[in-house]
């Protein structure tokens, strides 16, 4: 998201969630570590550490003492029913309105939908 105003860590809560739905680690699979992460984002590890706590909240990750964290099984599926509902109630409403502002019609927006 470009212009994103929201708080760092939230940022890249969608970041690790964008790993996980998108199949690049798995159930069972480890994470990037706390330092990596930061490192690849220029990010304060603390700010990581705390995007990776709102997962450990939800019980979307485990953490092995001294191994590392790991994405809990049914992780994604989970993940992506709370994803859809935020999305639809949330987000939803303001682009549908939007589009409207606009007089898109579905078939314009679905042609143009990337491959």
């Amino acid at each position: 998201m470009n212009n994103d105003d929201r708080p760092v860590y939230l940022r890249l809560r969608d970041t690790i969630a964008a790993l996980i739905l998108e199949g690049r680690v798995g159930d069972g699979d480890a994470l990037p570590s706390v330092r990596s992460l930061a490192a690849e984002h220029g990010a304060n590890p603390l700010t990581v550490a705390k995007a990776y706590q709102t997962f450990q909240d939800e019980g979307l990750v485990v953490v092995k003492r001294g191994v590392g964290m790991f994405v809990a099984q049914g992780a994604a599926q989970r993940l992506r029913t709370a994803e859809r509902k935020e999305f639809l109630e949330q987000r939803w409403p303001s682009i549908a309105a939007h589009i409207r502002r606009l007089g898109l019609d579905v078939e314009e927006l679905v042609e143009r939908i990337p491959a």
